[in-house]
């Protein structure tokens, strides 16, 4: 009796262990665990600008779409100035890129956990549509930075990132000598810039008409359908459970 208590416990052990393991079950209509995201989507009529084609569904607040837009804001304080005046049709990047990031309840195929104080989940290796990127690198190309990985490295003491001290400022592709560097290396891979082109249903258009509808919503559907097929260990809990259940009744 003491020998099958001892592997009953054992059993538990191992099914708690894949519970605790185990990810994210909705990837689709999901906002992340993050800093100013809602906790679900919902409908925001007036969200500011470059935020407005989430306005049917966003995980972002209408304060959120107006501080996406300003220079340094209570976001993140995050100066996109620090080597000089960045170009206005650079910055209008960023700031789509920080709708999409704050506003879409389209990127939870590649949501990921993430042990952080201001957030606990990121995104890693969004396929971003190669003329998207391709844009934001020409657009920027002549704007001016002093480092290739903007989440890491900043000097803060100020109480907004300023190039530390060793850094020099050099256009943008010194840095990031090829479209996919930039969209690639400047957040720590969230992004992957994809061979897909904007309409293809199988790359994230970081901007896009509304009137046409959400276009990242079909890419959404794909790739959740293509991880869950592949998800071994959702068909291999139950299992677990189930031997967990038969030793309990065995033993009662």
């Amino acid at each position: 009796m003491a020998h099958m208590i001892t592997w009953l416990l054992l059993l538990l052990v191992w099914v708690a262990a894949g519970w605790a393991a185990w990810p994210r079950t909705e990837l689709l209509n999901i906002c992340m665990n993050a800093k100013h995201h809602k906790e679900k989507p919902g409908p925001e009529d007036k969200l500011h600008e470059q935020c407005s084609p989430w306005r049917k569904k966003a995980c972002c607040s209408v304060n959120t779409s107006l501080e996406a837009h300003k220079d340094i804001s209570y976001l993140y304080r995050f100066n996109w100035d620090h080597c000089g005046k960045m170009e206005p049709s650079c910055k209008r990047h960023f700031i789509q890129d920080t709708c999409l990031y704050e506003c879409s309840p389209n990127l939870g195929p590649w949501i990921q956990e993430v042990n952080q104080s201001w957030r606990k989940e990121r995104i890693l290796n969004v396929p971003l549509c190669k003329e998207d990127c391709e844009t934001w690198w020409n657009d920027c190309r002549t704007s001016y930075t002093c480092k290739s990985n903007w989440h890491k490295g900043w000097n803060w003491s100020s109480g907004y990132n300023q190039c530390p001290a060793d850094a020099v400022c050099h256009r943008f592709d010194f840095y990031f000598p090829t479209p996919a560097d930039l969209c690639n290396e400047i957040w720590s891979h969230s992004y992957k810039v994809s061979n897909y082109s904007r309409g293809s249903g199988r790359c994230i258009q970081m901007w896009f008409d509304p009137a046409s509808g959400n276009p990242n919503e079909e890419v959404a559907r794909f790739y959740a359908a293509k991880a869950k097929s592949g998800a071994g260990f959702h068909e291999v809990w139950p299992l677990q459970l189930g031997l967990a259940l038969m030793l309990l009744w065995l033993l009662s």
